[in-house]
């Protein structure tokens, strides 16, 4: 995708700790941006912290600019004011090249919400929408695929490793879950290793 080899500017927007860095942490070490907003919704300060550390670690050649909304983890739909004007705060602190979101189709009420944000408060970037697999069996037919190669996957999941000790404990925080999905998404795209986004609008400029 040639809009990848021109990103100067990234707007992340993560619902929870360890969003991001799931769904496209491999993406974040191919992409190296020079500029990035990572903006989290929820989290304790525990959580706050591993997430701004892993992002130093995904993201060691980029500057980044953190905000934590400090919302309710589990409880933004009723916080829908709050979550819209942070959305929006974010669309006017820089217009990026690209936007993470999640998935419109996420069955997380949190996850949702601020996919459906997204797409109204940024009009003009692009807008990556992800994938977090997880107990609701929500995955679908993803059209965007970033290839991994075996060095950044598994780098990817060594760093999950490293700057998430909180989340060790949860049954389905192993090796297998990560490398599975994105062994899965990389035959796909016949390839390896593979994170799969959907795009719901794309402009084409020719040239």
């Amino acid at each position: 995708m040639a809009l990848l080899e021109r990103v100067e500017r990234l707007t992340a927007l993560a619902p929870h700790p360890d969003d991001i860095e799931i769904a496209a942490g491999g993406l974040l070490l191919k992409l190296r941006p020079r500029y990035v907003h990572y903006v989290l919704f929820t989290g304790s300060t525990l959580r706050v912290n591993e997430a701004r550390s892993a992002a130093r670690a995904f993201l060691p050649d980029s500057e980044i600019e953190f905000t934590h909304v400090g919302l309710p983890d589990g409880r933004l739909p009723a916080h829908w004011s709050e979550a819209k004007r942070a959305v929006e705060d974010a669309a006017g602190y820089q217009v990026p090249d690209l936007v993470l979101a999640p998935s419109t189709h996420d069955a997380h009420q949190d996850h949702r919400l601020i996919a459906e944000l997204s797409s109204t408060a940024f009009r003009g970037p692009q807008i990556l929408h992800y994938e977090i697999p997880k107990w609701d069996g929500d995955l679908g037919r993803p059209n965007v695929y970033v290839p991994l190669d075996e060095a950044t996957a598994r780098r990817k999941v060594e760093l999950l490793h490293k700057y998430y000790p909180s989340q060790h404990a949860r049954d389905w925080w192993d090796d297998e879950f990560f490398l599975g999905l994105a062994r899965l998404r990389g035959a796909e795209c016949r390839q390896r290793y593979a994170e799969a986004f959907t795009v719901h609008k794309l402009t084409l400029e020719l040239s």
